[in-house]
């Protein structure tokens, strides 16, 4: 049985807040990737074109407001909030698990964003519960949102952490085809959270219809870690500590996943704190750019108009990094040379092989 959940997401929000959820040993290695500069760039800044297509969807940026929370009043004015703000921006938005719905649908208010409406709006539902709750399940969370499309999330390592957590990760690939199968690949994203997407998954995804995938790396917040900081039990307390560093750095999931799969949709995400990280992930791969943390602390902090100045200063960077590499557009970035440092050189090579 699992814990009260809406306990657990308002703890998850105050430990979010925490440094220590950002492991010193977890890296989503984007550093490791430098744009080479170029003098003359030839280009004015008010010529940089950053729209971007997601899942059908035309937004102004290519940007994601990811999966977070939802399921308190407090959540509830976060979702709200930053919704706004992607609608102003023109990019896409996406609430945290939906899971407490499913058991307490008066929660709804908690997750509802209107009046907002950012160009695409995604739900959020675990692939353990898709598979334990079926396709009618997912299909009931898209309608009470009225959301465009549906973020399946694998989480595999915060569960195991977590006290009364999900043991069984069976059946979520097919689970998953079959969602695909009822709604439409353009209405669902397969993501991670926080532990990444390897090339071996997303191929596995493909063949089940899957054309958007969240490959979510490490070097971000990390949720076994979060876990850990609430978990009473030794035994989990000390799985949360060795696993908090876990999984794929974000930057190689990008570029694994961009070489293995060229025909997916990637938002790249897990680790991302500036615009700059931003144009990282792009020049990697990825169709689009995915933020959490850095908005959410912004909100908390100075609300919706500290979470406003967050998002302008990362689509100012991301601006500022086109045209310092001479980039009118994200295919051009993509083409433009970089330079790509060790350790993610030797990831790049071992993921391939």
């Amino acid at each position: 049985m699992h814990d009260d959940l809406e306990q657990r997401k308002s703890q998850h929000l105050d430990l979010v807040q925490r440094p220590e959820v950002e492991p010193e040993g977890s890296d989503p290695l984007l550093s490791c990737v430098r744009f080479v500069h170029r003098a003359a760039p030839e280009l004015s800044l008010d010529q940089i074109e950053l729209s971007a297509e997601l899942c059908g969807r035309r937004l102004r940026a290519p940007l994601m407001i990811v999966g977070m929370t939802g399921g308190t009043e407090r959540a509830g004015r976060i979702n709200r909030d930053l919704a706004t703000l992607a609608e102003e921006a023109g990019v896409a938005f996406g609430v945290g698990s939906m899971r407490i719905l499913l058991e307490q649908p008066d929660l709804l208010a908690t997750f509802a964003v209107k009046p907002a409406r950012p160009p695409l709006l995604a739900s959020n539902l675990g692939a353990q519960q898709l598979v334990q709750r079926g396709t009618g399940a997912a299909l009931r969370v898209m309608e009470m949102l009225e959301a465009d499309a549906i973020a399946i999330h694998f989480n595999a390592a915060q569960e195991l952490v977590q006290a009364g957590g999900d043991r069984d990760f069976r059946g979520c690939l097919d689970a998953i085809g079959e969602l695909v199968a009822r709604v439409g690949a353009d209405r669902v994203i397969v993501k991670e959270t926080g532990c990444g997407i390897g090339p071996a998954v997303l191929r596995e995804l493909a063949v089940r219809g899957v054309r958007t995938a969240d490959v979510s790396g490490a070097g971000g917040t990390s949720w076994p870690r979060v876990e850990q900081l609430r978990a009473r039990d030794p035994q989990a307390r000390g799985l949360g500590e060795l696993l908090s560093d876990w999984g794929i750095p974000t930057a190689a999931c990008i570029a694994a996943a961009r070489a293995a799969s060229p025909e997916m949709q990637i938002v790249g995400s897990g680790g991302l704190r500036s615009g700059l990280d931003a144009a990282k992930a792009l020049a990697l791969g990825a169709d689009v750019a995915g933020f959490a943390l850095p908005l959410v602390r912004a909100h908390q902090q100075s609300g919706i108009d500290g979470a406003r100045a967050e998002l302008a200063g990362i689509l100012g960077a991301l601006r500022a990094a086109f045209l310092l590499c001479g980039a009118r557009d994200t295919a051009a970035l993509r083409a433009s040379r970089r330079v790509i440092l060790d350790p993610l050189r030797t990831w790049i090579e071992s993921l391939a092989g």
